[in-house]
């Protein structure tokens, strides 16, 4: 299967991005009084770390980071085939009356940040929550809106968004992975194939 790949983002761009949406938090909450930040799992985590740095860059104050892994609050964690990989939730933090700052590399369709949302619920009752993640690729399900946005990218929903960051990868890049309209066409006729017969 074909795809025409796009380089987004850069290692210096990533930076850079997170860098502005660590400034973005801190003039929104008018300082980093009550903030704390969660990873999504993964990659999500390694960004909140990321972003909690440039705000003690910004402030002099560590915000304090925590970890969501929300395999089992998925709505659709029952009708995957394969076994999920699950990763531990590390929130060593009281949440109740904080602004929640939630994390995560890739805002799609909501699912997953609507499977956060109700795991926050279960270790308490913030007085806000805000999601900040490096790349909004639209085509949303559910009504779900970042607060903080790395880089908007226009895209089908049969493309690929990569992320690679330096922790996991050895470099930080975002590719768009673009599904051809040839390759769009021969998919369109293997279905029409196989429904005729």
């Amino acid at each position: 299967m074909t795809a025409g790949v796009t380089q987004m983002l850069d290692d210096k761009k990533v930076q850079h991005a997170l860098m502005r949406i660590a400034h973005e938090i801190v003039e929104r909450n008018s300082g980093a009084d009550d903030l704390v930040i969660i990873g999504i799992r993964t990659r999500g985590d390694h960004l909140a770390d990321r972003i909690a740095d440039n705000i003690q860059k910004v402030e002099g104050v560590r915000v304090p980071v925590g970890y969501m892994d929300i395999t089992f609050y998925r709505d659709d964690v029952h009708s995957r085939l394969a076994q999920p990989e699950v990763h531990q939730t590390e929130i060593l933090f009281p949440v109740d009356n904080k602004v929640v700052v939630l994390v995560d590399d890739v805002l799609f369709t909501g699912r997953t940040i609507r499977a956060a949302l109700d795991q926050l619920t279960d270790f308490g009752r913030p007085r806000a929550i805000q999601l900040a993640v490096l790349v909004d690729r639209g085509h949303r399900e559910l009504p779900i809106k970042a607060d903080y946005v790395g880089k908007n990218i226009p895209t089908s929903p049969d493309d690929e968004v990569v992320v690679r960051l330096k922790e996991t990868d050895e470099h930080d890049s975002v590719e768009l992975h673009q599904v051809t309209v040839q390759t769009k066409a021969k998919t369109s006729t293997r279905k029409t194939t196989k429904k005729r017969k």
